[in-house]
């Protein structure tokens, strides 16, 4: 017997005394309103039918359930909800098994959570994901999960929102039993059967009792509230988990509930909510590019990197990680020497810290070779130079990868600033040439902006989105200009930062304004991070077509010539005494700043901290949407991505086009405009945010345009 409620989603079918019940949603078994019902339906059929004594609930395909339908979010919802599902699993009167495999994330891991008994083979995957999207598990996560593995391991799993693997979650009590094969259905069906033999009685999760004692219990959510409230600055929905899982200690099962449905529909109605599922939704559409569409990436088994500095070996150990081998060219022995340090470094790092033994170290470094020759890179199939800032040291380097590299080799660049149409055309091969602009930590950043050159080859951009994808970062296209996507729009609300201090507020204000806002650092701890001479030297080579009617604040210089540089050289804006990672301000740059105020002839005002944010968030959205109008970002969600991901913006605003959104596009024409009395040059308004606010659209309209 075999039949096919909810438009085939979810499917049943009796096994001998056992109802098999199958989610066959594609592509990854999401939780839409079909499966909802479908499970629904099956559980009541099974209670009803006198010949089933044991429900099996599989995944079809590679996952048991993935979590939400995401073409549900925004939408109303439709019934029936899934805690009424999970709940109505729970009270089957005939044992519930779920045996999982791939995906249990989310929804899928409460339905598990749900059913009386779990199984799961090796590769499974178990978590509750809820928090990464501003809202926390709503459907019994918070309630059924401390019951079964205790108050600290789930508040462990839920406030990361990381996944469990199946050897954990047995370890843990999340399941039951590690199957031994791959074979899931087989799998689940044996251990049903065990259990019918063994008569098995229903066992429900909420009348489970938590390992542990309630003080330990009570003491480890008092931990996790003091660490969410540190570690989650500004976060709405950590602190929720934390008082649903105390609900879980402290109250009958549903009154916890009932608790976790109210927090659930407050962090539903949270701002921050919007900001969240906008960045999760464009992390995945910015790996849709225009070149990406027909294209085939060419193959990357070989990868080389020239150059051993900082950058250099980041790179390389992100090839490293990826299982990929690395050619590291540098100009002597001495230089290869340290590019090899700066890499065992990394990792003898992660030895030291417990993440990484010293036989895995052993076995990464077989993959790495080194050479004072371009000629070692004649066999690879994609080079990443990685040298000095500068045209003509980058295009020296060129003119070799140009005569030693084979036929169909992508030459990538690492520049942050500079031409590359001017790199390309200096070299037999433009259509070979792209950019990848890695930032710093190269080996931890997950940004990769992949710049596109008039002359480059379509199938090499797809070659630099599918080496973002096994390298595991988050590829953003941009098309060339000083700057690309990310430095370009950060020189304008750095100046817009440096115009306010040199007006009045301190550096130490505007820094403690930004982090308040959100971002974990200000823009001047974040150049005294990066080094102050990088930025020194990029001013300096823009000096000569800098536009002299524009206003240029010098303070910064004056550190710079005075050879302080930030956290390397123990003083920057900040004052960082016997190697210290956290600066404290310093008189004597506040003496500096007063003196360059008085050259400048400018008579200090105080600023209050809204009105510093609204300056620095204005500056980032009109150039932001000037990156859109020239066409450097596709889509304001490449914007979106490139700062929450490579400049620190934070994650629950959207980021900054997002921002601009949910405050109001005419709200931010109107700071512009007001603050264009001041510095017309500056302030001008970017022809799309005009545009965008007299048809009263917003960002949002455009991000289907690519």
């Amino acid at each position: 017997m075999t039949l096919n409620p909810s438009a085939d989603v979810v499917t049943r079918e009796l096994r001998g005394k056992v109802l098999l019940v199958t989610i066959d949603h594609a592509p990854v078994n999401a939780l839409s309103a079909d499966v909802r019902r479908g499970l629904l339906a099956a559980v009541e059929a099974a209670d009803a039918d006198s010949a089933v004594q044991a429900v099996l609930i599989v995944g079809a395909g590679r996952n048991f359930i993935a979590g939400a339908d995401i073409r549900e979010f925004g939408k109303p919802p439709l019934p029936p909800a899934l805690p009424d599902v999970c709940n109505r699993i729970e009270a089957c009167t005939k044992p519930v098994v779920a045996a999982i495999h791939g995906a249990a994330l989310g929804g899928g891991l409460e339905v598990a959570l749900a059913a009386h008994y779990r199984i799961a083979v090796e590769g499974a995957k178990l978590g509750l994901p809820e928090v990464q999207l501003g809202l926390l598990p709503g459907a019994g996560g918070t309630q059924r999960t401390p019951r079964l593995i205790g108050a600290q391991a789930a508040l462990d799993l839920i406030l990361s929102g990381r996944h469990a693997s199946a050897k954990e979650a047995l370890a843990l009590g999340l399941i039951d039993r590690l199957g031994s094969s791959g074979d899931i259905l087989a799998e689940g069906l044996a251990y049903v059967h065990e259990l019918l033999a063994a008569h098995a009685p229903v066992r429900r999760t909420r009348d489970a009792v938590a390992p542990g004692d309630r003080a330990a219990s009570l003491a480890a959510v008092t931990a996790a509230r003091a660490e969410t409230a540190k570690k989650s600055r500004g976060l709405f929905s950590p602190l929720k988990i934390v008082d649903a899982v105390e609900a879980a200690i402290e109250q009958p099962f549903d009154e916890g509930l009932r608790l976790e449905r109210k927090l659930f529909l407050e962090c539903l109605d949270s701002p921050q909510r919007a900001g969240l599922i906008h960045a999760f939704f464009a992390e995945r559409e910015v790996l849709k590019a225009p070149e990406t569409r027909d294209a085939k990436p060419r193959a990357l088994n070989a990868i080389g990197v020239v150059g051993g500095g900082t950058m250099g070996a980041g790179i390389a150990v992100a090839v490293l990680d990826a299982g990929l081998p690395v050619t590291m060219i540098e100009r002597d022995d001495a230089s290869l020497a340290r590019g090899l340090a700066h890499i065992e470094k990394v990792y003898d790092g992660l030895i030291a810290r417990g993440r990484m033994s010293a036989e895995k170290k052993a076995a990464v470094m077989t993959r790495w070779n080194g050479s004072t020759s371009y000629d070692a890179l004649t066999d690879a199939d994609l080079v990443i130079e990685a040298v000095f800032e500068d045209l003509a040291v980058k295009q020296a380097v060129f003119a070799e990868l140009d005569r030693v590299c084979k036929a169909g080799a992508v030459l990538a660049t690492n520049t942050s600033y500079l031409d590359i149409d001017a790199i390309a055309a200096s070299i037999s091969r433009p259509a070979d040439v792209i950019g990848l602009h890695f930032f710093s930590p190269a080996n931890i950043m997950k940004l990769l902006e992949v710049v596109v050159p008039k002359r480059v080859s379509a199938d090499v951009v797809a070659t630099a989105f599918e080496l973002a994808k096994k390298l595991r970062k988050t590829p953003v296209r941009a098309g060339v200009c000083d700057g690309f996507i990310g430095n370009r729009v950060l020189a304008v609300y750095r100046a817009a930062a440096d115009a306010m201090m040199e007006d009045g507020a301190s550096p130490y204000q505007i820094d403690a304004a930004v982090r308040a806002f959100g971002f974990p650092m200000g823009p001047f701890q974040v150049v005294d991070l990066a080094g102050g001479d990088i930025g020194w030297a990029a001013r300096k080579r823009r000096a000569a077509t800098r536009n002299p009617a524009a206003r240029y604040v010098q303070i910064a210089d004056r550190l710079c010539e005075r050879g302080w540089f930030g956290q390397k050289t123990g003083r920057g804006f900040y004052l960082y005494p016997e190697g210290s990672r956290s600066g404290t301000p310093d008189p004597e740059v506040e003496a500096i700043i007063d003196a360059e105020r008085a050259r400048a002839g400018i008579t200090p005002r105080s600023f209050t901290d809204d009105e510093i944010i609204r300056r620095y968030m204005a500056a980032m959205i009109n150039e932001g949407a000037n990156v859109v109008h020239e066409r450097i970002a596709l889509r304001p969600l490449d914007v979106d991505v490139t700062l929450l991901y490579g400049y620190g913006f934070p994650r629950y605003r959207g980021g900054p086009m997002k921002y601009a959104d949910m405050v109001g596009l005419p709200k931010i024409l109107a700071d512009i405009r007001e603050f264009a009395k001041e510095d017309p040059l500056f302030w001008k308004a970017s022809p799309l945010l005009v545009e965008l606010v007299e048809r009263g659209a917003d960002f949002a309209s455009l991000n289907q345009t690519a």
